[in-house]
């Protein structure tokens, strides 16, 4: 599933070609994804300008704005989505299912098992907008810290790893993500919550944000549909330490990388090295 380093990468691989664009149609091939496109859309968006890219959570953000009428478009691109520039002459495939038409290139959407999102926010204020107002704290953002951490799970006892890829208290830590963090961390996935002191969550806090980091640098992780908008795979996956390496050798003591279910989740972790 993408999460917000691939989303992250899709973001910074458009923002040299799309804002100061404008959008001169949409195509809508399928009605609904995860939820229905809202009707009319192709009409909203003809003759809006992109006034910049935002990312919120795992959603993007395409600022229409300040044009007349305008507003945002928010993308989700669920489990298997993906984001490409293609040339307009481009025949459409099996899974493209929404197009944003420039005049020189096309916004093409990729989405094989229907599970992203197309929705219309109408207005400046695109925080208000019901899919982004429950959401938690952003990772890379200042206000992240072990602080804030250590606050926020006060009398959680859920165990530390689904806790971080709970969306309402952080966004965009992926099972990927989440396991390589507490690897680095030196925390074991199946710690209580509300059992992990201040200090540790500073040192989780630092491997959560370098890990994200990391991943964005390698352009995200290509597991199965994800790819960049130009068609590139992300290469994080090729050097994570625990995660899908069940049964391998823990790159620090060498014991057997473990594998356990949490919250219908494969997770993967060094019993020895994370405590």
């Amino acid at each position: 599933m993408p999460e917000l380093p691939e989303v992250e990468v899709s973001r910074q691989g458009l923002l040299p070609h799309l804002p100061g664009q404008t959008i001169v149609g949409a195509v809508v091939r399928t009605p609904r994804l995860r939820h229905e496109i809202p009707l009319g859309l192709h009409s909203r968006l003809s003759g809006l300008s992109v006034d910049g890219i935002a990312r919120r959570g795992k959603y993007l953000l395409l600022d229409c704005a300040s044009s007349r009428g305008g507003g945002w478009l928010l993308i989700h691109l669920g489990m298997s989505g993906s984001l490409r520039l293609v040339s307009p002459d481009t025949p459409a495939q099996k899974h493209d299912h929404f197009d944003l038409l420039f005049s020189r290139t096309v916004l093409r959407l990729r989405d094989p098992r229907r599970f992203g999102a197309l929705l219309w926010h109408e207005g400046t204020d695109i925080e208000a907008h019901p899919a982004l107002a429950a959401l938690g704290i952003e990772p890379l953002s200042d206000a992240f810290s072990g602080d804030w951490l250590h606050a926020a799970t006060r009398g959680r006892r859920m165990p530390v790893k689904p806790l971080l890829m709970d969306n309402r208290l952080v966004v965009g830590i992926g099972n990927i993500y989440a396991a390589e963090s507490l690897f680095h961390a030196g925390i074991s996935p199946l710690r209580a919550s509300n059992r992990i002191s201040r200090r540790r969550y500073g040192v989780l806090a630092d491997s959560i944000r370098a890990t994200l980091e990391a991943a964005i640098a390698a352009g995200g992780s290509s597991v199965r549909d994800y790819v960049h908008s130009d068609g590139g795979a992300g290469c994080f996956q090729l050097s994570c330490a625990v995660y899908d390496r069940a049964g391998a050798p823990c790159p620090i003591c060498a014991r057997p990388v473990r594998v356990i279910r949490q919250a219908g989740r494969s997770t993967f972790y060094c019993r020895v090295c994370q405590r």
